[in-house]
């Protein structure tokens, strides 16, 4: 299942503050904020999808996240490898470094990064 472009937003919110009450997460965003309908109402269906729960504590709920951040983005990357790359990881890492304009010393961090994956398979 996946998250619309709000709800990732707000679950990004979730994602850092772990556990938080509604005015811990409005007081999350930039301004102008959204409406605490607006977030009621993203909540609700985060957790139909089964991304958010939370704690009743009187009248107020303290809500956290059910699923993790690199669980959820993992799942979306390997979705778009195999939706637009053949399931290819080398066409999706040639698309990323020609057509995102990385520096240079970004293609060096990422290739220290895939020399560290490298070795670590290696054993």
């Amino acid at each position: 299942m996946q998250l619309s472009n709000s709800e990732e937003q707000l679950m990004e919110h979730l994602w850092k503050l772990e556990k938080a009450f509604m005015k811990d997460l409005l007081e999350a965003y930039a301004e102008p904020k959204p409406a605490t309908t607006t977030v009621a109402t993203l909540l609700k269906r985060m957790i139909d999808k089964k991304f958010v729960a939370y704690n009743e504590f009187g009248n107020s709920r303290e809500y956290y996240p059910l699923v993790e951040k690199t669980v959820y983005f993992s799942k979306h990357v390997n979705g778009l490898i195999s939706s637009f790359f053949n399931n290819s990881a080398s066409q999706f890492a040639s698309f990323f470094t020609k057509e995102t304009n990385l520096s240079t010393s970004e293609l060096e961090e990422l290739r220290k990064i895939i020399d560290s994956e490298i070795q670590k398979k290696k054993k």
